[in-house]
């Protein structure tokens, strides 16, 4: 894995931390390559509990891709015919999108600056977004003619309405943290000197909680933005017949009984 990317496991938390701050941490092919990895890697291991995607710095999450990288990708691709650079989306992007929203597990992101393009896309991909107060959102395709991805077409949506939605990716501008929170963009807005010690803590309490119920959140909620109501009510009863079978669940039930906290194992 590039040192573009830092992955680390720690009591059942999975960190990964884009690490070109350098370059606000936007996203070359080496960056793309050991994002997908690290995500895919914390999705599959059943030993992590919980996901903290952050960013180093203090400027930039994630600007989206490297242009500078991308221009000279472009270049290459007229004089050989070959369309590649843009495979990106369907090599990189969508993979990284699938292993975090997909994950049998809670995702947070820790936004310490300017989330924009993939980004963006990256952090609406959590479960639970804490934001610094100095961060910002843009949507920033259409800057470059390009139309969304990262899988922003899907849940930006589902954040802040369709209506909206089109309008933050047909006019694309800076959205501060407060913005970002009132929009529901953000889930909680912290002051910058806070955001990590924060995120760490609010991760690492959901990495030590039950897994299985976690996980059947995550489904359910996904699963019933699509369905009827019939089928959303079929969907409750599967996950939680599947939820009710755990380890975890006998274990909370007889930490309440006798009046103890749980210790939950993640299964």
């Amino acid at each position: 894995m590039a040192d573009t990317v830092l992955y680390e496991v720690s009591d059942g938390l999975a960190t990964i931390t884009l690490n070109r701050p350098e370059a606000m941490n936007a996203l070359n092919v080496a960056t793309k390559v050991a994002l997908r990895e690290a995500a895919e890697e914390a999705a599959r291991d059943t030993a992590v509990r919980a996901i903290l995607l952050t960013a180093a710095g203090d400027r930039a999450f994630c600007v989206g891709q490297d242009l500078k990288e991308h221009i000279g990708l472009l270049a290459q691709d007229r004089e050989t015919g070959s369309g590649q650079t843009m495979s990106t989306v369907g090599e990189h992007y969508n993979p990284i999108v699938r292993a975090l929203a997909g994950a049998a597990k809670p995702v947070v992101a820790a936004v310490n600056g300017v989330a924009a393009g993939a980004g963006f896309g990256f952090a609406l991909a959590a479960d639970y977004r804490i934001v610094a107060d100095t961060a910002s959102f843009n949507s920033s395709f259409v800057g470059v003619a390009l139309t969304g991805d990262s899988g922003i077409s899907w849940t930006l949506p589902r954040v802040v309405g369709p209506s909206r939605a089109q309008d933050l990716l047909l006019f694309p501008r800076s959205i501060g943290a407060q913005d970002a929170l009132k929009l529901g963009i953000a889930n909680r807005v912290v002051p910058a000197a806070e955001l990590r010690a924060e995120a760490e803590k609010v991760a690492r309490k959901l990495a030590s909680g039950p897994t299985v119920a976690y996980a059947a959140i995550k489904e359910a909620v996904a699963f019933g933005l699509t369905h009827s109501l019939e089928e959303t009510l079929h969907k409750e009863d599967e996950l939680q017949t599947r939820a009710g079978q755990s380890e975890d669940h006998l274990i909370a039930v007889q930490a309440f009984v006798n009046k103890e906290k749980p210790k939950y194992l993640g299964r």
